[in-house]
């Protein structure tokens, strides 16, 4: 987790109503932006909070949510619910020169719960992330190629999985969302570059323009 990132203070009960509040609304929540407390939080663990029927709504709710942004994935904490639950899911076209240089093949839709990981291997890798809660910037991320992942499925089962290449990116950003932590807080900051000028200038399949012109990453 991230040092600074201190245990929400809500209660199950606040929770559960934070949750229903949501569920009961009648049209799909607004994601949440830096800024808000609850993403530097550190989310409570999945322990009951809510029955199956509220979790399975609230997983539909979520994913109904990652599709309309467009995202590949979204934390309970981007709508500004405290609780460890994140949906997955990376099923977009994909130029393929583009797939090539960063290993990102489609990724079934799968919700984990309470999740850590851990790298396997000592290959990291850095490309340039979003984040549906930092609106209009791109920067580049060093992140593990390839981690473990503990979580717990839906259905209370424990699970472990193994992710290389935009998956394993896609699982760490998730977790790290988890547990208070902002892709921003990994990034190189000389490659903070807003949305237009990523477009423009350093979109292709990997960083290296953006990392000589920028000078950021340097003898990488």
């Amino acid at each position: 987790m991230s040092p600074d990132a201190k245990p929400t203070d809500y209660s199950a009960a606040r929770i559960h109503e934070t949750v229903q509040q949501i569920l009961t609304a009648g049209l799909l929540p607004t994601i949440v932006q830096a800024g808000h407390p609850v993403l530097r939080q550190l989310a409570a663990p999945f322990d009951g909070q809510l029955n199956d029927a509220e979790l399975g709504q609230l997983i539909d709710l979520m994913r109904s949510v990652m599709h309309k942004a467009p995202g590949v994935g979204l934390a309970a904490p981007q709508l500004g619910i405290p609780l460890q639950i994140a949906v997955l899911e990376d099923q977009f076209d994909v130029d393929p020169e583009v797939a090539a240089a960063r290993g990102r093949e489609p990724l079934p839709f799968f919700a984990m719960l309470n999740p850590s990981f851990a790298p396997q291997g000592a290959s990291a890798v850095a490309f340039y992330e979003g984040c549906l809660s930092v609106n209009g910037l791109q920067a580049a991320v060093v992140r593990p190629e390839a981690v473990g992942l503990d979580f717990t499925a839906p259905d209370g089962s424990a699970q472990q999985r193994e992710f290389s290449g935009w998956q394993a990116r896609i699982v760490q950003h998730e977790t790290d969302h988890l547990h208070g932590i902002l892709y921003l807080d990994r990034a190189e900051l000389r490659s903070i570059s807003n949305n237009a000028e990523y477009s423009a200038r350093w979109s292709q399949p990997d960083i290296s323009l953006a990392r000589e012109e920028l000078g950021f990453l340097p003898g990488a």
